[in-house]
This record gives structure tokens, C-alpha cells and sequence, in this order.
């Protein structure tokens, strides 16, 4: 989904005869002037500035500002010309997008400053669309994927270029089926460690996980979230499945907006550094902090009183895990729907387990989810102390194999609490759904150390008093894309 302040790149529908016809139209007016420069276009960035060093001829930038009312102003008066949305045909216009590409004529070096804000966020290659682009990025960006062929302006002619420049102006070209480059926000990341009496929390964005993986900092000291794109798919299990329960009835669901969803589940040490204590049941020492939290409620998370509206609103307490979150860093943190619970583990798989493989025991040990998460037959003890090794009880987050998404644990390990008031599966096809008006459970999902790998399918769903809190009860977090 593209942020309401982030417009479209100018897309050019058509062959590459379309854009001969207009680098020609160009070429025409520069040799018949004779106005073609040898020097290229060079662009300074000062904080909420611009400043275009344009030369003798034809130069072609753009815009990398939400540019103020006076710089758009200013570009019409200069005769920009830019590329019109519907007619494909260039005309003088100042009102330029984010990322805009433009031409601008000069008949003797000049300088031109344009001022504006920095968009808070823009996915440069998400924008682009299939076909030819004529656009320009926010900051350098270098292409690595064969499916994307940028040509830049050199003051006298195009020319093929890997390196694209902030402020200058490309046609681009995006092959049908390329594979973009990672967004540039796919995973979101919170800073916990100036603890629970921190005024606030930084936020930053990641394309990509570090180089080995995710090191222990991410499940100590720091959440990480990666965006799950918007879609539909099948909730619920076909009658075949092994293990399967007769309220599992399958419906079609869409998830109408891309959010972000927890990469582990939450440990104890990131419980605490945003709550201050420590309140499940395995302590060992070594290995607690790492471990998810459990022995949380629904109203620990969101609110006994406050948080205790859904699905009428999605108000939290401000002294509740989700309120002190929020509060921090400015962002709706908060639990997922069963939809959206559901959605994030299949991660496009159809199967019982989000590997693409099916059960091969329900109740009695099963190699296929041993592979994915802790059940009851991967868990030593059966009824493990507090002071448990992770060979027995919960074991440290993402020990398993994550989904496509790289989400890891969503087959057993805790319990995650969801919104939802439980509710019956309808059988026909809905759009975000958030279940019954009221009741008195809420829906808990992917099973636990506890449980035989049925009650740990991605269909399986349990239920839990928003007030109860089990050993093996625990959560992670979802956040919508800003």
C-alpha cells in the first residue's frame, strides 16, 4: 500500500517506440537551438532544500521534497515541463509529486533552490510500475536486478546507468515479473533499551534481515516486525486435514491493508524493559530472557477496562504493555486479529503447517512439526519446573523455521493471544473480519509446549478469558504500515 502522501511515479504505458518519440522530440529542440551541454546536471541537499546547478541546454531532475507552494510556484514560471498522468504528454507544470521527473531549459548556467518537506516515508522502487517510469529517486540508489534499466541525461544524450542519483531524473524502465528490490521499510524496528522509565523509543526500517540473520539484540533489546502485504487467501482447514476440529469451517478472507507482524514472539526481556517486571513461569536464568513471556493476560497486553472494547474501538490503557508501546513511539501497536493471525503464519501455504507439509501424526509425535515449533513431543519433561532448561517447557524464540515471511513460532512455543472475541467461521467470503460484537473469550492461536501438533496447525484456534494467564499463554504484536 502506498502512504497517502507518497503519489505515484508517472507512469508511461506503451513500447519503446513511445519513448523514442519523445527523447527525439528533445534531441530536435537542443540541435536546433544548439544548446547541448557538455556538463550534467549537479544537485545539493541541505536539510528542507535543493539547490539544482543547471546547465547551458536541456537538464532533467526531480522532485525529492513534498516541494512548498512558492517552489511549484517557481518551476511553472521556469516552464517546467513534466509528463501529464493521463495524456502522456509533456506540459508546463510545476505541481510535481515526490519523485516526479521533469525537464527544465536553460540558455545560460543557473542555480535553482526548491524547498519542501522530506516525505516520512517513500519506498522508491515499490513506485515503480511495470513499463517505463519517468521518475527520479530520494536519495542514491544503485540497481543490482536486471529487470529494472534506468537511462540518465548527460547534457547531450541518454545513457544507460546502474547509479541513479537524488534529485536527478531517469526514465526507468520495469520489466513485467521483476523482482524489486526489498522495500526499504520491510521490517520495522522499536529500540527497548533505554528500559521502562524511557520517555520515548526509537523507530527505524530495514530492507533486510543483518548479514548471518538475527542476532540475540532482537529478541532482548530490540522488536522487529516485517510488513505483510495486503491479500486473500482460505481460513479455516479442508475436511481432509489430519487433526483437524468441525469449527474450522473454511471461508475466504481478505486483508485489505499491508501490516506489520512480529518476528518472534515477545521474550521476557522485552517484556520487561517496557513493563519492568518479570512474571512467567521459566526463569532459568540463563536462559529467560530469551524465552517468550508468558503468564500474561489479554488485559495485561491491552487493558482490563480501557482495552477492553474491541471490536468497537482499539483504545488501550496507558499503563498496559500496548499503551506504554504506543506512548513511546508514536505507532498503534497492538494484538492481531485471528484473520490476521492466520494470515501472517500461512504466509501463502495451504498446508497444516506453514512449511508446505502436512501433519504425519496428530497426537502422537510428528516429524513435520518438529521442524517448525515446541509441542509436547519435542519438550523433554512433561511437566517441566520453573527453573527448566529450554530441552523442556518454552524454548528460546526462533529456534525453529520461520514461514516464507520469516516469521518464526507461530506452530507451538506459547499460545498468542488474538482481538477477537471468539466467534462461529462463516461460509461465505469477508473482509476484515474482527469477530463477535462481545463475549466472554478471546481467540488464541498456534498451540504450545503443551500441546500434540494438532492443536498447533495454522487453522487451529483455541480460546482464553481475557483475564487468565497460562504458562503457556503468551503473545506477539502486530502494527498497521504508517
Amino acid at each position: 500500500m502506498i502512504p497517502k502522501h507518497q503519489a505515484p511515479s508517472r507512469r508511461v504505458h506503451g513500447n519503446f517506440t513511445f519513448f523514442l518519440h519523445r527523447v527525439g522530440f528533445l534531441l530536435i529542440m537542443v540541435l536546433a537551438l544548439g544548446y547541448a551541454s557538455a556538463q550534467a546536471l549537479q544537485v545539493t541537499h541541505f536539510e528542507n532544500a535543493n539547490t539544482y546547478h543547471l546547465t547551458l541546454g536541456w537538464n532533467l531532475l526531480s522532485a525529492n521534497l513534498e516541494l512548498d507552494a512558492a517552489s511549484k510556484a517557481r518551476l511553472r514560471d521556469r516552464g517546467t515541463l513534466a509528463l501529464h498522468e493521463s495524456s502522456h504528454a509533456y506540459t508546463v507544470s510545476g505541481d510535481l509529486a515526490v519523485s516526479q521527473a521533469c525537464w527544465i531549459f536553460c540558455e545560460e548556467e543557473e542555480t535553482l533552490t526548491l524547498y519542501g518537506d522530506h516525505p516520512e516515508y517513500f519506498d522508491f522502487f515499490a513506485n515503480l510500475q511495470p513499463g517505463w517510469n519517468f521518475t527520479g529517486p530520494l536519495t542514491d540508489k544503485v540497481l543490482s536486478d536486471d529487470g529494472i534499466i534506468a537511462w540518465k541525461w548527460d547534457g547531450k544524450r541518454f545513457c544507460q546507468t546502474d547509479t541513479l542519483l537524488a534529485g536527478h531524473g531517469y526514465w526507468i524502465y520495469l520489466l513485467d515479473g521483476c523482482t524489486r528490490p526489498p522495500a526499504e521499510d520491510t521490517y520495522l524496528v522499536v529500540d527497548l533499551s533505554a528500559g521502562a522509565y524511557a520517555d520515548s523509543y526509537s523507530v527505524s526500517y530495514l530492507s533486510a534481515p543483518p548479514d548471518g540473520g538475527w542476532p540475540d539484540e532482537y529478541k532482548y533489546t530490540k522488536l522487529v516486525l516485517r510488513k505483510i502485504p495486503a491479500g486473500t487467501f482460505t481460513m479455516g482447514s479442508p475436511g481432509g486435514e489430519l487433526g483437524r476440529w468441525d469449527n474450522e469451517t473454511q471461508h475466504e478472507v481478505t486483508i485489505t491493508k499491508d501490516f506489520y507482524a512480529g518476528v518472534f514472539e515477545i521474550t521476557q526481556k522485552q517484556w520487561s524493559l517496557v513493563m519492568g517486571n518479570w512474571p512467567s513461569y521459566f526463569k532459568h536464568i540463563y536462559y529467560c530472557a530469551s524465552r517468550p513471556v508468558e503468564r500474561v493476560s489479554y488485559n495485561d497486553i491491552r487493558g482490563s477496562d480501557a482495552g477492553a472494547g474491541w471490536p468497537a474501538n482499539n483504545a488501550v490503557a496507558d499503563d498496559s504493555f500496548q499503551g506504554r508501546l504506543r506512548a513511546k513511539t508514536g505507532l498503534d501497536f497492538d494484538l492481531p486479529t485471528s484473520a490476521q493471525w492466520e494470515y501472517a503464519c500461512r504466509a501463502d501455504t495451504i498446508t497444516a503447517l506453514n512449511s508446505g507439509l502436512n501433519l504425519t501424526a496428530a497426537e502422537e509425535a510428528c516429524r513435520n512439526m518438529n521442524i517448525v515449533g515446541r509441542y509436547y513431543w519435542n519438550s523433554e519433561l512433561e511437566q517441566p519446573d520453573w527453573d527448566a532448561k529450554t530441552s523442556s517447557g518454552t524454548n528460546r524464540v526462533g529456534s525453529y523455521k520461520p514461514n516464507l515471511w520469516g516469521l518464526y513460532d507461530m506452530h507451538g512455543n506459547v499460545y498468542e493471544w488474538c482481538l477477537d472475541w471468539v466467534y462461529k467461521y462463516p461460509t461465505e467470503a469477508v473482509t476484515d473480519p474482527t469477530g463477535n460484537v462481545d463475549g466472554e473469550s478471546r481467540v488464541v492461536r498456534g498451540g504450545s509446549w503443551e500441546n500434540y501438533a494438532r492443536e498447533c496447525r495454522s487453522a487451529y484456534y483455541n480460546i482464553a478469558k481475557p483475564s487468565e494467564r497460562y504458562r503457556f499463554l503468551g503473545f506477539r504484536i502486530v502494527a498497521p504500515v504508517q
